[in-house]
């Protein structure tokens, strides 16, 4: 067991050194500087101080609650790539509903919010891709894919003119009320109390898959799924319920994003956390813990990009050219394995039985 834990934390850590050793060579040949001064730059950006660090944050927060969706979708056997999409829908219902009610407390109106999104996205994400999935056979990346466009474009409509258009000219809604928005943690910063619900969803999550029966089932068909309906186990119900779950967690980090970021959703509003999420879950082997040690790692690669630019002119791309090296040097990794799992399989298969040669 301690092997297994140690095996699935060492190779994303190999994957990430691999990646910043090819990354500093292309510093090296294409900008001709020192990669180290570099690297010290970008996580003096993203680590440095406290402003810097509370932007690092700020964008690990998304991540890290969409990146325990996709996690739970992945554990669950499910390749969820439409957590763009169900992020999407979480932003346009806590939008919605936070300058659309007036009059509540903050106490109240937050996790009506709250409740509300995930709802939505757990629909979003397991009536159509799961159901789908389940009762025709759909591969859930063709759906879950559709279905990112569909939410996407479904707000174009709605601020383009649409019945969400704040009044002017520009596409976009209005402002969220006082009592939908979250608290801000660090002045002159927008590191919010989304930290809490973030560290909250981490906990529920780890304690839903290793500590309950539907947890252990959860996994057990993403593990097997001919041996989990051997066992009995409703496995239809546990494939919806899985896309539902990631759906709700996808969404959930919309609302937050809205509620303590945004304040509005825009008609140019493009995350593209449901995506970075897909390699938060595989660096993180699908591990809570680990989901926020690597959304910590790519948010500070994001953020710290600006002020590597801003010292060294190095263009910030280079962060995006890193995170491209390590889902490469991961996918090698798990090509890696399943090849020497099937050479395993064979040598067992031509081994003599009783020892007779």
């Amino acid at each position: 067991m301690v092997k297994k834990v140690l095996q699935s934390i060492l190779m994303p850590l190999i994957a990430i050194f691999i990646s910043m050793i090819v990354g500093g060579i292309v510093i090296l040949i294409t900008a001709k500087q020192n990669p180290i001064y570099a690297y010290i730059a970008l996580f003096s950006g993203a680590y440095g101080n406290l402003m810097n660090f509370a932007t690092t944050l700020t964008n690990a927060i998304p991540l890290i609650i969409t990146g325990l969706g996709v996690a739970i979708a992945f554990s669950s056997g499910l390749f969820n790539i439409g957590a763009e999409g169900q992020f999407w829908i979480g932003a346009i219902v806590a939008t919605y509903l936070g300058y659309q009610i007036k009059g509540l407390p903050w106490f109240l109106h937050i996790p009506l919010i709250i409740i509300c999104a995930m709802i939505a996205g757990a629909l979003w994400g397991g009536v159509v891709p799961g159901l789908a999935k389940v009762y025709t056979g759909a591969h859930e990346v063709i759906t879950t894919m559709m279905m990112s466009y569909i939410a996407i474009y479904f707000s174009h409509y709605l601020l383009e003119g649409g019945p969400m258009m704040d009044k002017g000219t520009i596409p976009q809604s209005p402002v969220i009320q006082n009592s939908a928005k979250l608290s801000t943690l660090v002045p002159n910063t927008q590191l919010s109390s989304g930290l809490f619900i973030a560290i909250l969803a981490v906990v529920v999550v780890y304690i839903l898959m290793y500590k309950t029966t539907l947890g252990y089932e959860l996994r057990a068909v993403g593990f097997n799924i001919k041996a989990a309906k051997y066992a009995g186990m409703n496995v239809a119900q546990k494939l919806v319920l899985a896309m539902g779950l990631s759906g709700a967690f996808a969404a959930l980090a919309g609302a937050v994003q809205i509620m303590g970021v945004q304040y509005r959703l825009y008609d140019s509003f493009t995350s593209g956390y449901g995506y970075t999420a897909i390699v938060v879950a595989l660096l993180a082997n699908n591990n809570p813990i680990g989901v926020v040690i690597a959304a910590l790692f790519l948010a500070g690669l994001s953020t710290g990009a600006q002020e590597m630019q801003m010292q060294t002119n190095i263009s910030g791309q280079l962060a995006d050219v890193v995170v491209g090296l390590i889902i490469f040097f991961i996918a090698i990794e798990e090509l890696y394995r399943i090849i020497m799992e099937k050479i395993k399989t064979r040598k067992t298969k031509l081994q003599p039985v009783g020892g007779q040669e």
